[in-house]
């Protein structure tokens, strides 16, 4: 049977728009987060990535508000006028009552305003506030948690904002605020108390008790249900923290989270089933046609073998790149079972004699010095033959131009001279090695006791020339500025085959989300609320290039056993077979397109205004169903991994397989559209409306 794609989203015609009949135009929306033109986790990605949406939809209505730090704002922020009469008016009072509000715009994708307020500068109100927290909503703040101290004084500062805004209005505003994780949760809370007119939304992407116990190394999904949640948090001296965060999931008049397992997860820790899941969504980079991220792929991995080649000159040629990377958190992240399971894939494919090199790279920050000299090296000698190379070439053209004027074929044994061999001969002894090639890219501070380091020492992946596996632990984030690896991660990760991300715990999952968009086919798991969203709209995962590891319902050696069976498999495959599944993967990105998840925070938000402001706008919501969203079906074709019974190919030229296999584009994409549900929809009615309920539109097949 031929490898057809039978799921084309990139090729439908597009989605269908909501009938949007919610007036807008009285109502301003204010989105307050820490991360906001503030790059210190995930959530800024969200708020970035997003912001070009949000401000086509409600214009100028559109407010983001954060902290106020120099440096960012001197790179990310132009500084301006407030063009709001009442916004300028609120500023213009807070800064004359002692605060330091600025004023500006984003310079991201869709160029939003943002309202940033100098947290430092009002430190000195931290003990009073601090009390007034204390007398009205009994949550204490120890002095030494400088981060909570910060996350009061946020607080405090976004409820002045909001209260000052909504009494300098001259009718009663439609204000809309949706907070952003823990750190802002507090102003939430305080609105809440001082019963400002505002309508609100908390969205948490992780529990912070979540986090902790998981870094803990406990049995979480199991005794999600058994946590005494207080306890657990004192002991982990985080109770004020936690109190906030629970206090602001109550609080609000719409709650959510990013993933159904978080949701879940929240049930259980803060005490609140979260109203709607918000996934998070990429800005997706349509390409006109299919070759082009192939083009970009192929160029990518081209600067990552040469690195390769230099990194284990004289060990490796062509082979399969395979990477985790994140946050150092060894178990978190899967980095504990991947380290596993490539030893037992290396096991595999010594004892199956295949020629398939796999190069696992390792992109996680840790303390580290300066790069290994080893590392230096290797890439020195790499230039060092490309001279060479490049000499003789030189030297080698120059003779064949010469016998070429004077009308005579060249004589191949005179072309090279004694010393151009000599030349070559030395070339070839400096690329003998005295030791393996270092599995570390830099010189670790803490060697003896880094996670990665001992786990591999135990395993005994020490980059052997016998082994099929090697592995590089690059403890550093990348940068199109390093003397090592000069690529920024976007290309790394196009340049890459397989991204492998077996988290533990994982809210969301950016990482397996910016592969799907670039085409590249990923390991996730169904305990990253990526994992979920795409078991619950794809029939069959595997056949698109994404690979979901069961981490929730097996053991971790029956889960190492299945992530080894999916790395074997996929090693198992022909270059062409890997170009088709890559297309197959890229085909899913309208998925995970704002423009199509962006509109569960626009149900968020009209639920919100619903709710506090019932004299305006009513709802009668009803539950909706189990499965929302697109549905894609299981490619009719022969899936991508090889059946057993056909025989392995380890080894592939760059050119592709000649065969009789074919596929049409444009057929599979026309076979797409008779396969798609349409996401459930709102049907919100403006002032005077009559009750409206969640409905689902499904397509018919």
């Amino acid at each position: 049977m031929p490898l057809t794609r039978s799921v084309s989203v990139t090729s439908l015609s597009g989605l269908d728009e909501w009938d949007e009949e919610f007036d807008l135009e009285d109502a301003v929306l204010f989105e307050i987060a820490w991360e906001v033109a503030n790059k210190v986790g995930g959530i800024y990605t969200v708020i970035q990535t997003k912001a070009r949406l949000t401000s086509e939809e409600w214009g100028e209505n559109y407010f983001l508000v954060g902290p106020y730090t120099e440096s960012n704002v001197r790179t990310q922020v132009e500084l301006i006028e407030p063009t709001n009469g009442v916004l300028r008016r609120t500023i213009d009072k807070m800064n004359a009552s002692g605060c330091k509000v600025y004023f500006g715009r984003w310079l991201i994708e869709g160029s939003p305003y943002v309202v940033l307020i100098d947290v430092g500068f009002t430190a000195w109100s931290l003990d009073r506030w601090k009390s007034e927290l204390w007398e009205s909503c009994a949550i204490g703040v120890p002095w030494f948690d400088r981060e909570a101290n910060d996350a009061v004084l946020f607080g405090f500062l976004t409820a002045w904002l909001l209260g000052e805004f909504a009494a300098q209005c001259d009718e009663p505003p439609c204000i809309l605020a949706h907070f952003h994780e823990w750190l802002a949760g507090l102003g939430l809370v305080l609105c809440r108390n001082r019963r400002l007119p505002v309508a609100t939304i908390f969205t948490t992407h992780a529990t912070l008790l979540g986090r902790y116990l998981c870094a803990g190394n406990v049995d979480f999904y199991n005794n999600l249900s058994q946590f005494n949640v207080d306890k657990e948090a004192g002991d982990r001296q985080i109770y004020h923290r936690y109190c906030i965060e629970r206090a602001a999931a109550h609080c609000t008049h719409v709650f959510t989270t990013v993933s159904q397992i978080t949701a879940i997860e929240a049930e259980h820790l803060l005490k609140r089933k979260p109203d709607l899941v918000t996934p998070n969504g990429l800005n997706v980079k349509k390409f006109s046609a299919m070759h082009e991220f192939q083009n970009l792929h192929a160029q990518s991995k081209a600067r990552i073998q040469e690195f390769v080649r230099g990194h284990f000159y004289g060990c490796v040629s062509c082979c399969l790149f395979f990477f985790i990377a994140g946050r150092y958190e060894f178990c978190n992240k899967g980095a504990d079972i991947f380290l596993e399971a490539l030893a037992r894939l290396n096991y595999l494919l010594r004892v199956n004699h295949s020629e398939v090199t796999v190069v696992a790279f390792f992109i996680m920050p840790a303390r580290t010095n300066n790069f290994n000299v080893e590392t230096l090296k290797g890439q020195a000698v790499r230039k060092q033959l490309w001279d060479t190379a490049h000499a003789v070439k030189e030297k080698f053209g120059k003779k064949l131009y010469e016998s070429l004027l004077v009308g005579q074929l060249p004589d191949v044994s005179k072309m090279l001279d004694k010393e151009d061999f000599t030349m070559m001969k030395r070339a070839i002894f400096s690329t003998q090695r005295h030791s393996q090639p270092p599995v570390c890219t830099h010189n670790m501070l803490e060697d003896s006791s880094d996670p990665i380091l001992t786990c591999i020492r135990r395993i005994g992946l020490f980059n052997g020339s016998a082994d099929r596996v090697k592995v590089i632990f690059h403890p550093e984030f990348l940068s199109s500025t390093s003397p090592l690896l000069p690529m920024d991660y976007e290309e790394f990760v196009r340049g890459c085959h397989l991204g492998v991300f077996p988290s533990y715990y994982e809210p969301w999952g950016y990482t397996p989300a910016e592969c799907t968009v670039m085409g590249i086919p990923s390991v996730s798991t169904n305990l990253s609320g990526f994992g979920c969203f795409m078991e619950e709209h794809i029939a069959d995962p595997s056949a698109y290039g994404i690979y979901i590891l069961d981490r929730r319902f097996r053991s971790i050696d029956e889960s190492c056993h299945q992530l080894t069976s999916f790395l074997f498999q996929f090693c198992q495959q022909s270059r062409r077979q890997r170009i088709i599944q890559r297309n197959r993967t890229e085909r899913l990105s309208d998925l995970l397109d704002w423009r199509y998840l962006g509109r569960y925070y626009i149900s968020a938000r009209h639920m919100a205004l619903a709710k506090a402001f019932p004299d305006t706008y009513c709802y009668e919501p009803q539950e909706p169903p189990s499965v929302s969203g697109f549905r894609y079906p299981r490619p009719a074709s022969v899936p991508p991994s090889p059946a057993l019974s056909r025989h392995s190919s380890p080894h592939h030229s760059e050119a592709e397989d000649e065969d009789d296999e074919r596929y049409d584009e444009d057929l599979e994409a026309e076979k797409d559209r008779q396969n798609i549900r349409q996401p459930f929809s709102l049907p919100l009615r403006n002032k005077g409306a009559l009750p409206y309920s969640m409905k689902l539109t499904l397509a018919e097949h």
